[in-house]
C-alpha cells in the first residue's frame, strides 16, 4: 500500500460522549472500553494490519488520558503525535492548524467507532476518482437519524441530507466517519471561523465542484455514541462479526428476490404507491443484517425493457423499499436488478433492453457480479425467492438455493433436476436456516 496515497491517519479523538456516559463518563468517548481495550486501540489496530502506521490523534476533554495511555505508540509499533484542541474547534477546525504536517492525501477517522475495514480498497478508489474527498458510506439499521448522502451513477454526491433536512424517500446510504481527504480541499476551502463543521462547511460547499465521492462499503463502521449501540458492537466483537466483515474475508450472502419475496407482489411494480413490503420482511432482513451475511436484492426488473418504467422511477422505488426497511430497523447491502427483456411486442418498449443478457434470472450473472464486487463466496450463501427462476439462479452461481411458495413449506421440490428447499416466507427461512 502505497503511502504517498493516503500517508497520516487523523483521529478525531475530543469528543465528550454526553449520549453514553452511562457507560463511561469520567474518561474521554474514544477511550471506552469495550471488553477491556479502548475504542481507539481497535482503531490503531485495524490501521496498522493495513499499513498505517503515522498516526494524528486530536485531543480535547481529559486528552492527557490518551496520551498516557497511548505515548508515542512505540509500544503498539506505530508513531504517534498529537493536537490538542485547547477550546473546542469543531469536527474540522483541526485540521487547519495541522494543515502544514498532512500529507497530500490523509485519512480523517471520527474517534467514537469500531470499524474493521480493507483500507487498500478505500485508497484505491480515492486515488482511481482522484478525488478532494472520498467518503465511506453504508446502510444502517437508523437511517432516519442519520446524515444521509445523495450520488449519481458514477459514486459523485450530489447532495447532503443532513438529519432536520425535510426528506420522503431515500437511499439508505450513511456517512461512515471514515475519510479520505486530499489535502487540496483544505486550502481550497477558506473558512474564517475556529469552530469548524467538516460536513457544513467543508464537504457541503465543495458537492459543486463533482469531486466529492462515496465508497460503498458493506464492512463493519458503526458508531457506539449510545449504551444501546455500545452494548451491540461489544457483542458484535465478542462475535467475530466486525472482524469477518472485513472485505479482505471471503463473505456470506443473502441473495434475496424482491417481487413476492421482499415486497408484495400485485403485478408489475411501476410507481412507488404500488410497493408494500410483505408482512415480516423487515423483521428477516434485521436477523440477515445481525448474522454477518450480506443482504443483496437480486430482482429482475423487465418493466424497463417494456417501457412500463423508467430507471429514475425503479430507482425512486427502490428508494421507498430501503425506506420502509429502514424505518423498521432493517436495510439492504446492495440492490442489483435486470432491466432486459428479451421478447418483443410491447407497446412502448426500449428495443436498448430487448436482448438476451447473461444478467436475467435464471442466468446467474447479479449473483455473480455482486460476488466478485464484495468478495462473497456463493457456496457459502443462499438465493431465495418466489419462482423457479431464482432457484435455478441460485444453483448456476453454486449458491444454496430456496424457493418459496406459501403452502406446503419444509419439503423440497425438484425443479428442472435439483432438490429445492421451500420455505413458507423469507422469515420462515431466516428464522429456520439464518438464525
Amino acid at each position: 500500500m502505497s503511502k504517498s496515497v493516503a500517508g497520516k491517519a487523523v483521529i478525531m479523538a475530543g469528543g465528550k460522549g454526553t449520549r453514553v456516559s452511562s457507560v463511561a463518563s469520567n474518561i474521554p468517548k474514544p477511550m471506552i472500553p469495550i471488553n477491556g481495550k479502548p475504542v481507539l486501540e481497535y482503531q490503531i489496530e485495524c490501521l496498522k494490519k493495513n499499513g498505517l502506521n503515522d498516526i494524528i490523534i486530536v485531543t480535547g476533554h481529559l486528552g492527557h488520558i490518551i496520551k498516557d495511555y497511548f505515548s508515542d505508540g512505540a509500544k503498539f509499533n506505530c508513531d504517534i503525535s498529537y493536537y490538542d484542541e485547547e477550546t473546542p474547534l469543531g469536527s474540522a477546525g483541526a485540521l487547519y492548524k495541522i494543515e502544514n504536517i498532512l500529507s497530500d492525501d490523509f485519512l480523517l477517522i471520527n474517534g467514537d467507532i469500531i470499524f474493521d475495514v480493507d483500507f487498500s480498497r478505500f485508497i484505491e478508489f480515492h486515488k482511481t476518482h482522484d478525488a478532494l474527498a472520498s467518503l465511506a458510506v453504508h446502510p444502517n439499521s437508523h437511517p432516519f437519524d442519520s446524515a444521509l448522502l445523495e450520488t449519481d451513477s458514477e459514486d459523485r454526491v450530489t447532495a447532503w441530507l443532513n438529519k432536520e433536512d425535510p426528506r420522503k424517500y431515500y437511499k439508505n446510504q450513511v456517512n461512515a466517519g471514515l475519510h479520505i481527504l486530499s489535502k487540496r480541499i483544505i486550502q481550497n476551502t477558506h473558512c474564517t471561523k475556529e469552530k469548524i463543521d467538516l460536513d457544513r462547511d467543508i464537504f457541503k460547499p465543495n458537492i459543486a465542484s463533482g469531486c466529492i465521492y462515496a465508497y460503498h462499503t458493506p464492512e463493519y463502521i458503526k458508531d457506539m455514541g449510545t449504551p444501546e449501540r455500545y452494548y451491540q458492537v461489544e457483542k458484535d466483537i465478542i462475535s467475530g462479526i466486525v472482524q469477518q466483515k472485513n472485505l479482505a474475508n471471503k463473505q456470506k450472502a443473502v441473495f434475496i428476490d424482491r417481487d413476492g419475496t421482499i415486497t408484495s407482489l400485485n403485478g408489475f411494480v411501476t410507481n412507488v404507491g404500488q410497493l408494500e413490503l410483505n408482512e415480516r420482511a423487515a423483521d428477516a432482513i434485521k436477523i440477515i443484517n445481525e448474522s454477518g451475511f450480506l443482504a443483496i436484492v437480486i430482482t429482475n426488473q423487465p418493466v424497463i425493457a417494456r417501457g412500463e418504467c423508467t430507471i429514475e422511477e425503479l430507482e425512486e422505488i427502490h428508494k421507498k423499499m430501503e425506506t420502509d426497511l429502514g424505518t423498521l430497523g432493517a436495510y439492504v447491502d446492495d440492490i442489483f436488478y435486470c432491466p432486459h427483456h428479451p421478447d418483443k411486442g410491447f407497446a412502448g418498449e426500449r428495443p436498448e433492453y430487448k436482448i438476451d443478457c447473461e444478467c436475467r434470472k435464471p442466468k446467474p450473472g447479479m449473483i455473480l457480479a455482486a460476488a466478485k464486487k464484495y468478495n462473497i463466496d456463493t457456496s457459502q450463501s443462499y438465493m431465495i425467492g418466489d419462482d423457479k427462476r431464482d432457484a435455478l439462479a441460485g444453483i448456476a452461481a453454486g449458491c444454496y438455493p430456496a424457493i418459496i411458495i406459501e403452502k406446503p413449506s419444509d419439503i423440497t421440490k425438484l425443479i428442472e433436476g435439483h432438490n429445492v428447499p421451500v420455505f413458507e416466507s423469507l422469515y420462515d427461512f431466516v428464522v429456520k436456516v439464518i438464525s
